[in-house]
């Protein structure tokens, strides 16, 4: 018999140069459209969020369904957090420390109270499709045009962008305007696309949760 093991591959590196902080949460309710509330908490613990590239704040996410659950649609519908949702901010690697003044935190979104608990570090993420649930889509007159506009943007950082998937429109609430948005996935990105993407982000409004991306299921799954 003739067995010749296969030689084990090294993972790729991915560097740690911006970096997701997940806080665990307790939460009971949370309104739908939180993006505005929960981007003026955070910056009141974090006043520097704005001014570092990469940076922002991720949506807390509510699972689509579950156990019976159906995630509401309504503008001014609540969303019920599991014990593991999690609130996840963006930051370059020299604001990590400084990012854990999080934890212990109470944070105000419109009545529903948020107690953010421990924090931990999460790399980037070496999938090549990922997804981004808002993508700033002002100015723009049709889903080809935002697309187009993307291309470009993609291409300036030098990512060559094989497959795009644009999704519904979401408005985001602020007190000055509602901003208009689509959700954009991408695959067949290589890792360095891929990571550098994610540490770069796209578009504007990255304080909303606006143009953060995060590794999602294949592209084919979501077409078909």
């Amino acid at each position: 018999m003739y067995w010749q093991e296969e030689e084990e591959r090294n993972a790729p590196l991915i560097p740690d140069d911006v970096v997701d902080l997940a806080f665990s949460i307790a939460c009971k309710t949370l309104p739908l459209d939180h993006a505005y509330s929960l981007s003026q908490a955070v910056q009141e613990v974090l006043p520097w969020l704005t001014e570092e590239e990469g940076a922002g704040v991720h949506t807390i996410h509510v699972a689509e369904s579950g156990n019976g659950w159906i995630r509401p649609n309504e503008t001014n519908a609540i969303l019920h957090p599991s014990r593991r949702t999690k609130l996840r901010v963006r930051v370059p690697k020299h604001r990590v420390e400084d990012a854990k003044n999080l934890s212990g935190k109470t944070l105000d979104l419109d009545g529903h109270t948020v107690a953010v608990k421990e924090g931990s570090v999460k790399l980037l993420s070496d999938h090549p499709t990922v997804f981004s649930r808002y993508i700033v889509t002002e100015g723009f007159a049709s889903e080809n045009d935002v697309l187009e506009e993307m291309v470009q943007q993609l291409k300036a950082m030098g990512i060559k962008p094989k497959k795009m998937l644009c999704g519904t429109e979401t408005i985001l609430t602020t007190p000055d305007k509602e901003i208009r948005t689509r959700s954009l996935m991408l695959a067949d990105l290589s890792t360095e696309e891929s990571v550098t993407l994610q540490m770069k982000g796209l578009g504007s409004h990255r304080w909303l949760g606006c143009g953060l991306f995060i590794p999602h299921k294949d592209i084919k799954e979501v077409k078909d």
